[in-house]
């Protein structure tokens, strides 16, 4: 299975969406509500119908940047936010992102759809992406690594293995207020490089 533009393409033109709760997710709605600096800089990758991305907006951050290998989800996040910096939507690869010097990468699934051979690639891009002093956050799911994915799966001594080093790992422990589908199965974490 590819998972490149055309599988995830099909997947929204399927309503194929299982990972979409169709809300800002509350780990991270909770993070975002004790940032105070309005003009970080701010990537969510593979932001999928961008509820993260929306609330961000909504909250008056500025610069808050999404790329997503599927046109139909930014299509989405513009048509809710008319006022959003269409520039500022990115259709593409991750691995291919230009972009950089990031104050903050929000992972919201997009880790746990990659395929495992691709995550330490992601953790290098990530690391590339961010300023120095800069922030990944968010949350993994927590349930066994598979070959059924995505999603992929994970556990938390996994992932202090792929990103100790290069970053610092400030949190990684289980969410406390994962929406009640998820309850257990998700670790909130917060990477400083």
């Amino acid at each position: 299975m590819k998972l490149n533009k055309k599988y995830w393409e099909q997947r929204y033109a399927e309503n194929r969406l299982g990972w979409d709760i169709g809300h800002v997710s509350t780990p991270l709605k909770t993070y975002i509500d004790g940032l105070q600096n309005k003009e970080l800089k701010i990537l969510i990758p593979g932001a999928g119908h961008g509820y993260e991305v929306s609330y961000l907006h909504q909250q008056g951050f500025t610069s808050v940047y999404a790329v997503d290998y599927a046109a139909a989800p930014l299509q989405r996040i513009l048509k809710e936010n008319p006022d959003f910096p269409e520039d500022q939507l990115i259709e593409g690869d991750f691995f291919e992102l230009e972009e950089s010097g990031f104050d903050l990468i929000l992972e919201q699934t997009f880790f746990c759809s990659l395929p495992p051979d691709l995550r330490s690639k992601y953790v290098q891009k990530t690391f590339d992406l961010l300023k120095t002093g800069g922030t990944l956050s968010g949350v993994f799911f927590d349930f066994p690594l598979t070959e059924q994915g995505p999603p992929f799966g994970g556990d938390l001594e996994l992932y202090r293995e792929l990103f100790q080093p290069p970053f610092r790992i400030r949190i990684l422990e289980r969410a406390y207020n994962s929406i009640p589908p998820r309850q257990g199965n998700e670790l909130f974490f917060i990477f400083t490089k």
